[in-house]
């Protein structure tokens, strides 16, 4: 029987990233038809519009990986957006897949919905144990909301409706732009500039301290279909009293200061690498707990070394093509 799938935000990094390995199933022999919108033809804040949609498209299951994303800047500077645009997408997505009678969805989320001192690493049960970080707290708002809202419809409806939550994320796809980005593209964008221009230093926010877990994005899809196509028996019994998501993590920490260094590497950028400890970090700590996952039978594949060379490769291709040209 041939799927249909609905991916939510396909293109950006996350859903290119699922697309791809999509592609991979379908080239294997699996038999799905994917279903995709583009922005312009369909605002996915908009209730009515999408409830429209998953009636004329009639997915059998959905993921959602859209969402407005950016770094420790972006959401400094704008709180209402992070919160509104991904609280309505989120709402927006689940209440229309349950009113079309979707056989199963994925909410994809972030690590960020953790306590800002929760123990480290972060097992699924410590959520809403503690005041979140304020650097990207109303992100990380609006991803609560979506777990409670797949739990929500799971209780009342038996809807199968899953979340996945994974740690930073990078690799082909990403938004390098200088000031709303995530650290592995800006710095990456950064260094790659200041080696053409034979800059002296680089500056980074912090003091280099801060570890961080970060997966390549095609792990992350090769995670979510793993989810999705979990039976619900297994799902639903890996995750214990009281919770209603997984973690999905690379189970490899880094230090921002190693993270620069390999990058300094992979770029070819021979010139100083300057710490602000002045500027913010974010918390001094957060790696994923993702030994549930790991029971039912799912580990990363792509170290950071690795991701980092196939996501410069990636970058300097669109690079040269004009495409980032006003990021760098």
């Amino acid at each position: 029987m041939t799927r249909r799938i609905f991916v939510a935000g396909h293109r950006g990094m996350v859903g290119g990233a699922i697309l791809r390995a999509l592609a991979q199933r379908h080239a294997a022999g699996e038999a799905h038809e994917i279903l995709t919108a583009p922005r312009a033809g369909l605002d996915l804040r908009d209730r009515d519009a999408v409830v429209r949609f998953f009636h004329a498209a009639r997915p059998d299951q959905v993921i959602i990986a859209a969402g407005r994303v950016g770094g420790i800047a972006a959401n400094i500077a704008q709180p209402a957006e992070f919160l509104h645009d991904n609280l309505m997408i989120a709402t927006t997505i689940i209440h229309a897949a349950q009113k079309a009678g979707v056989d199963r969805l994925l909410n994809l989320g972030s690590s960020c919905i953790y306590p800002r001192d929760a123990p480290q690493p972060m097992p699924e049960d410590v959520l809403m144990t503690g005041p979140l970080d304020p650097s990207n707290a109303p992100y990380a708002l609006a991803k609560i909301a979506g777990i409670a809202l797949c739990a929500a419809y799971h209780s009342q409806y038996g809807a199968d409706f899953r979340s996945l939550m994974p740690p930073n994320l990078y690799g082909p796809g990403d938004n390098f732009h200088a000031t709303s980005s995530h650290v592995i593209p800006a710095l990456m964008a950064r260094m790659h500039h200041a080696r053409h221009i034979a800059a002296p230093s680089v500056d980074i926010w912090g003091d280099g301290q801060a570890r961080r877990e970060f997966m390549f994005v095609d792990d992350l899809a090769d995670a979510a279909l793993f989810v999705l196509d979990l039976p619900p028996q297994a799902y639903w019994g890996a995750l214990g009293e009281g919770l209603a998501h997984l973690n999905a993590g690379s189970g490899e920490e880094t230090s921002v200061a190693t993270l620069a260094r390999a990058l300094a590497q992979v770029t070819g950028y021979g010139g100083e690498i300057r710490f602000d400890p002045a500027k913010p970090s974010g918390v001094a700590r957060r790696i994923v707990d993702s030994r549930r996952l790991e029971r039912l039978g799912w580990n990363a594949k792509i170290n950071l070394h690795n991701g980092l060379i196939q996501t410069y490769r990636w970058f300097i291709i669109h690079h040269e093509m004009g495409e980032l040209r006003r990021y760098c």
